[in-house]
């Protein structure tokens, strides 16, 4: 059961251009009491736009319940390993849900994390493209057993690069999920391992209220500079979303009702327009943060307002932004190689 369904529904919203490929970079899946977002949740959701292929990202999915704390997390991809290969049986459509994984690894155990990634990559030989491990800080909440405790500047911790070193060993991406004030630390990681991409999830993790300080109009200043910073190095890529989440602080799932597509553009168009020309649209891409920004808006509004923000850019520039950096970043299938294309 997904519980805003008749929050959301006060919002509709035909689906615009519904025709132009989507890659999905960035979704969850997990069934927790109360809360479950699982193939048949994201399927209906994704069935208003052109969505061709998702990829998984990490959220403490599924973990072993026993064994070495270390691989426990192997859990989350062994499982959805079976649900995309339940995707790929063509029973749930023709989007291919989690064409990519993500998982994590604590890079903390610096030499020892070999082993870890080594069986996550077993997990699933044809489907695993990285790691995140989370950075974000400070964060009240207790992880489960495998997953490490978020801590101030674990970017610039010598175990945890011990740890990093070895992605580029096994062909693996790094997702950087951080904070706004820890933005500069990526671009001290970017510089220390040219040769390992670095996906910056949701912008940066602008946040507005409660955790930082500064008025919103000094955040944005700050975050600004060192977005432009960041994208200095080219070896980092940026996701343009997941700042409809209660911590970023804009407020919209508090409303009565759900804000329109219009509502997105207006207030998100100046942090999604600076990044796009910092990076480029050859290393940004729109993802969704599903089922976590649901919070605030239905999958259909959200990707209404990436249409709307980019319909007076190039069509080679928007078939980037919606799909293929996403699909060179993951090794996933170009949109003009896909079916039907």
């Amino acid at each position: 059961m997904v519980l805003n369904d008749e929050w959301l529904s006060q919002t509709p919203e035909a689906a615009l251009e519904p025709d132009l490929p989507i890659l999905d970079p960035h979704h969850h899946l997990w069934e927790r009491p109360g809360n479950k977002y699982m193939l048949d949740e994201i399927v209906a959701d994704t069935a208003s736009h052109n969505v061709r292929q998702t990829v998984y990202i990490e959220c403490t999915s599924m973990y072993r319940r026993t064994g070495p704390d270390q691989f426990r997390p192997v859990g989350e991809t062994e499982f959805v390993q079976g649900i995309a290969a339940q995707s790929a049986s063509g029973g749930y459509g023709a989007t291919a849900i989690c064409a990519g994984i993500v998982g994590t690894a604590d890079l903390r155990l610096g030499d020892d994390v070999a082993p870890v990634l080594e069986a996550q990559v077993a997990a699933s030989p044809n489907r695993f493209r990285g790691v995140r491990h989370r950075a974000a800080w400070p964060d009240a909440r207790t992880p489960p057993r495998g997953q490490p405790v978020p801590r101030e500047h674990l970017l610039l911790d010598p175990e945890f690069r011990r740890g990093f070193a070895f992605l580029r060993r096994y062909a693996l991406t790094f997702e950087a999920w951080l904070f706004h004030p820890d933005i500069p630390d990526v671009a001290d990681l970017a510089r220390a391992f040219p040769d390992t991409t670095i996906i910056l999830n949701h912008l940066g993790g602008p946040i507005l209220k409660g955790q930082f300080p500064g008025t919103t109009e000094e955040i944005f200043a700050r975050w600004t500079a060192d977005i432009s910073a960041v994208a200095a190095c080219p070896n980092v890529v940026m996701k343009l979303g997941g700042i409809q989440m209660a911590v970023n602080g804009f407020g919209w799932h508090e409303r009565d009702k759900p804000p329109s597509s219009d509502e997105l553009v207006a207030t998100n168009a100046p942090w999604y327009e600076h990044a796009i020309e910092q990076f480029g649209p050859a290393r940004c891409m729109f993802e969704s943060n599903f089922p976590v920004d649901r919070l605030s808006c239905s999958y259909t509004v959200l990707w209404n307002q990436f249409k709307k923000l980019t319909k007076g850019f190039r069509a080679d520039e928007r078939v980037l932004l919606f799909h293929d950096t996403a699909a060179r970043v993951y090794r996933l299938p170009l949109a003009a190689e896909l079916p039907g294309q």
